[in-house]
């Protein structure tokens, strides 16, 4: 197996999103039920971004959602920093030093500035869904990635949390990388990915084995 470049979902895989979101809320709403309202964020901007993967709702981008999901679970604009899990920053280093690296996010371009310049996250491009004018897992999101690193499919590797965003890779053809975080879309029986990683190091030290 060739790889050219390693293509990493952000949201929940590099950053603790539903942690970012209950501070949030917290700061916000103190005396409310900090959960339920990270549930009711998190289950509006992915109905809404269903709605537009399903053609329902015009394109909007991720930080318009979360402004809905904010209004509609603390009544406030309120912006939640996402911090990158202990092992984000360390492994892609790590990651760097033999592969490229590309993010490839639902969020949208200034939400993504806005967490990689919290969390410190290193790539070689980051490219949002946003360009793409729907979401993950539609495959024209995917094909971002295949037209940014000018190569196959195959030679390209979706790193993700979520086994939802990596059936969707596999649509397009790319190999898949499932990173096991505390939140996140576990596999199921049926699911065939090419790597299952306890985090960073371990899919560092799998994918050094390719190279012997």
């Amino acid at each position: 197996m060739e790889i050219d470049a390693l293509v990493f979902d952000i949201l929940g895989t590099l950053v603790d999103e539903p942690a970012g979101i209950r501070a949030a809320v917290r700061d916000a709403a103190p005396d409310a039920d900090a959960d339920e309202l990270v549930r009711l964020w998190q289950s509006h901007v992915e109905t809404e971004q269903r709605r537009i993967v399903a053609g329902e709702r015009p394109y909007a981008p991720s930080d318009v959602l979360d402004r809905e999901a904010a209004q509609a679970a603390t009544k406030t604009d309120v912006v939640p920093k996402l911090s990158p899990w202990l092992d984000s920053v360390e492994g892609l280093a790590k990651l760097a030093e033999h592969h490229t690296l590309i993010g490839l996010s639902n969020a949208s371009r200034t939400s993504l500035l806005r967490i990689n310049a919290h969390a410190g996250l290193r790539w070689h491009q980051a490219l949002s869904a946003e360009d793409a004018q729907t979401y993950k897992p539609d495959p024209a999101v995917y094909e971002l990635a295949v037209g940014l690193a000018e190569t196959k499919p195959e030679r390209l590797l979706m790193v993700a949390a979520h086994a939802w965003d990596l059936r969707g890779a596999q649509s397009v053809g790319l190999r898949t990388a499932y990173v096991a975080r505390p939140v996140g879309d576990p596999p199921t029986e049926t699911d065939r990915f090419d790597f299952h990683a306890d985090g960073l190091a371990d899919l560092a030290a799998q994918l050094a084995k390719l190279r012997m």
